[in-house]
């Protein structure tokens, strides 16, 4: 309620596409001004992710930067999935991010090529034949995408250590999406390396990738619009609810601490 100025978050989903609004309604009835950001397959915007372009997500920035019911001087940006390292690049290359928080994010550049200015970064490679099939017909991509450690496919490392910002990776140790859990600590090692903060990660044993707000189903499985077939998600069903209602209020804690400076009012019960 108020006029404000509140705190201002961008939120990003992921492959999915179109514009997933439910949780940036959540978040703002806990104070926050959201602005739920598509950027593919809705209304104007491209069908596809082959060429991911960020002056559009700069532009975004720039929005609520200026906007008179966000307070500034910075923003956060939440991410999951490749709504994930899409809010990494923008952390790395755009300014006014203070806080970034990614849901099993990738720390290299997926699903298409990014371009900035003159900046070109290519999409990490896949081997479908690392691909496994259960079953019930059920494909594990897990160990699809090559390592973003190793020869040409290092090119996709996005530069987060060039961000100004601070990081919370949430991560399902049950994720059959991608190795999550690898991709956070890679991210912290390349951030002290280059002297800057230690990224805050919790890691929720059992949970699986879609780590959604409390009380929402656990999703195990759906159509992935990349590969183009029925994917694992990953996570126990018990496991993977307590992690979603324990994230919730990590993530909230987070961008009141950097966003505003106040602490959340809502202690972590996990």
């Amino acid at each position: 309620s108020g006029s404000g100025p509140f705190p201002g978050i961008i939120d990003l989903y992921g492959t999915g596409g179109g514009l997933p609004e439910y949780r940036a309604c959540l978040l703002a009835n806990h104070g926050f001004a959201v602005l739920a950001l598509a950027f593919y397959n809705y209304e104007d915007l491209p069908k596809g992710m082959k060429e991911i372009h960020l002056e559009y997500f700069e532009e975004a920035v720039n929005y609520m930067l200026q906007h008179t019911q966000v307070k500034g001087p910075g923003i956060g940006l939440l991410g999951h999935s490749k709504g994930g390292d899409l809010c990494i690049s923008m952390a790395s290359f755009l300014k006014g991010i203070t806080a970034t928080a990614l849901i099993n994010g990738s720390v290299a550049n997926v699903g298409g090529v990014l371009h900035y200015k003159d900046i070109t970064i290519p999409s990490l490679g896949i081997n479908p034949k690392r691909t496994k099939v259960s079953k019930s017909g059920i494909a594990d991509i897990s160990d699809v995408l090559n390592n973003p450690l190793e020869g040409p496919d290092q090119q996709s490392f996005i530069p987060l250590e060039k961000a100004e910002c601070c990081f919370l990776f949430i991560v399902g140790q049950d994720d059959h999406n991608w190795k999550s859990e690898f991709f956070a600590v890679e991210g912290s090692k390349r951030l002290q390396a280059h002297g800057k903060e230690k990224p805050e990660i919790i890691c929720y044993r059992g949970a699986g990738h879609y780590i959604e707000p409390p009380f929402f189903p656990m999703c195990a499985a759906s159509m992935h619009l990349l590969f183009g077939k029925p994917v694992m998600w990953g996570g126990e069903p018990k496991a993977h609810c307590e992690a979603q209602i324990d994230a919730w209020q990590q993530i909230q804690t987070f961008f009141r601490k950097h966003l505003t400076g106040k602490p959340t009012e809502t202690p972590s019960k996990l």
